[in-house]
């Protein structure tokens, strides 16, 4: 019993670490967050906080693993109440929201670069996620196309990857450029592949 509420323990302890985490680099960013920061603000050594983790990059992936359980779950629901509308919508919204968080975007884009590296310690996380998200993605760029949302002779796969690539990009230029609108060229270019609406010989739509 002992060893089970100890190991309850340790769960929350590591999730109180990551959520003190993504705030920290929401506030402070990739590079200027530090372990020692973190630590103090849950009560930890520094050693004692890595204990949980590893290595300051495993934390990092972490980080980005926690933050995107939240952007799936909003997505999740989104889709169960209005479908795929619903869920690209969604998509949009994180768009919206990481433009508040240059800290989280500055962490995801560095950590992508350097994840490159087979050897390093978030090269599976963006292998994976890179692979569910194109998944997820060219499912729904289907199933608006059956609806008739979509126009039909596009390729999901091709363009599942290009509206994942399309986001991944903007986020190093809204680094670049703070004002930018990632979510407003996101539904610019959705919007631009919707098939224009036919018109009866009587100029009816």
């Amino acid at each position: 019993m002992a060893r089970r509420g100890g190991y309850a323990k340790g769960i929350a302890k590591r999730e109180e670490i990551l959520s003190t985490a993504l705030d920290v680099i929401a506030r402070h960013g990739y590079r200027g967050a530090s372990v020692k920061e973190i630590a103090d603000a849950v009560g930890l050594s520094q050693a004692g906080l890595l204990h949980h983790f590893g290595s300051k990059e495993d934390l990092f992936v972490e980080v980005l693993r926690k933050r995107d359980e939240h952007d799936t779950a909003v997505a999740l629901t989104a889709f169960a109440e209005r479908g795929i509308t619903g869920a690209l919508d969604a998509f949009v919204g994180v768009m919206r929201a990481n433009a508040d968080v240059p800290g989280l975007v500055l962490l995801y884009s560095a950590l992508a670069v350097e994840a490159a590296d087979p050897d390093h310690a978030a090269h599976a996380y963006f292998r994976d996620r890179r692979e569910i998200f194109r998944a997820a993605l060219a499912g729904g760029i289907r199933q608006m196309q059956d609806d008739g949302a979509l126009d039909a002779h596009l390729d999901p796969d091709t363009l599942a990857t290009a509206i994942h690539a399309l986001a991944d990009g903007l986020q190093v230029h809204m680094l670049i450029e703070p004002g930018l609108d990632m979510a407003g060229v996101i539904q610019h270019v959705v919007g631009a592949l919707r098939p224009e609406p036919r018109h009866d010989e009587g100029g009816r739509a």
